[in-house]
């Protein structure tokens, strides 16, 4: 090999996405039922699934509240962000 000669290693990963949690944070200024109703209109949830999600939230500060592929989480906690509700995305244990 000569000395302007490049060597480039490539990898190929064969591993899956590990899933993204969204999750929603409680914050002093959001009402129950507006988080409840956001999550309903978000992710589609019915009444029943969105308040425990929200009681989640409320009672424990934090709830994940979906769990799947990154680029859909960023989407999902851009939207909830939208609805002016503290949201972010961390890895699924």
């Amino acid at each position: 090999m000569a000395d302007s000669d490049t060597l480039t290693l490539t990898r190929q990963s064969t591993e899956l996405d590990v899933p993204w949690n969204v999750i929603v944070h409680d914050d002093p200024v959001n009402l129950m039922g507006y988080v409840t109703m956001v999550l309903m209109k978000i992710f589609g949830y019915d009444e029943k699934r969105a308040s425990k999600l929200m009681m989640e939230v409320h009672q424990l500060g934090r709830s994940v509240v979906w769990t799947g592929q990154r680029e859909r989480a960023e989407m999902h906690t851009q939207q909830l962000q939208a609805h002016q509700l503290k949201a972010s995305i961390e890895k699924s244990a």
